[in-house]
């Protein structure tokens, strides 16, 4: 496996019944860096970002073939552990799922699916990870509140915490400002380009100024077809699909 690859997928197949919803998806995900998956609605993204950390398992009316490797590894392959496989990636979704407990509790509930005891670690990696998140100059007096008296957007940032707290190696995001306001979703694109000096991130989004500010690698999809990928400024600026090129100038149908 290429050493600047974290991820590389190779004839993925999703099928729903008979409804073929990704179609020989080959893709490579680059190391510590933002690669943003975007398309229009329907066009596969989630489904393949859920193939990553077989979430599809939860379905069984998906049928999935083909290879993901991380790290050498097929995570595709029946003996692998999902649980072990989950550890490594942080998920954060479009609607924000923090835990029906306090603020503090959130991060400590991770640190201890972890196999971390001890009061003084834990206090000290909640706030690490909260720093991480940058959510904690907000909430640094609120930590025995519930976690939902938080705004949505500070929702969002404590569960990324909370997916930072497990220590992946892996932060999949499926659109994850859709249900924010503009500066918190500002807050959190900051967050992402920190944070991909220490992690690889894949994110899913229909926005594309968003992609563009943040992507260092862009996989363009179509109806569960990956159409195009590369580098921002080759598939922003110098497209080479057609069907990129009207995606990208609003003019797709």
């Amino acid at each position: 496996m290429d050493d600047l690859m974290k991820i590389q997928i190779r004839g993925l197949n999703v099928f729903a019944g008979k409804n073929h919803i990704l179609k020989d998806v080959a893709v490579d995900i680059p190391k510590n860096k933002i690669t943003v998956i975007m398309g229009p609605s329907g066009c596969g993204k989630t489904t393949l970002l859920k193939c990553l950390n077989r979430l599809t398992d939860l379905y069984p009316e998906l049928k999935v073939s083909g290879q993901i490797m991380i790290d050498d590894n097929n995570i595709l392959d029946a003996r692998e552990d999902i649980y072990k496989l989950r550890q490594q990636m942080g998920l954060l979704s479009q609607r924000p799922y923090p835990l029906p407990m306090t603020i503090y509790n959130n991060i400590a509930y991770a640190l201890k699916l972890r196999g971390i005891k001890k009061r003084r670690e834990i206090n000290k990696l909640t706030v690490h990870y909260l720093q991480q998140a940058g959510l904690w100059d907000e909430i640094r007096t609120r930590l025995r509140e519930p976690a939902s008296r938080l705004s949505i957007g500070q929702q969002q940032r404590l569960c990324l915490a909370r997916g930072l707290a497990v220590n992946p190696e892996i932060i999949l995001a499926d659109e994850p400002t859709s249900a924010l306001d503009p500066i918190s979703s500002q807050v959190i694109e900051e967050t992402f380009l920190k944070l991909k000096h220490d992690y690889t991130i894949v994110l899913v989004t229909h926005i594309l100024r968003q992609a563009k500010r943040l992507a260092d690698h862009v996989v363009f999809m179509y109806l569960g077809d990956v159409i195009e990928q590369g580098n921002v400024s080759a598939v922003f600026d110098d497209p080479k699909m057609e069907k990129t090129k009207q995606y990208l100038k609003g003019t797709f149908n």
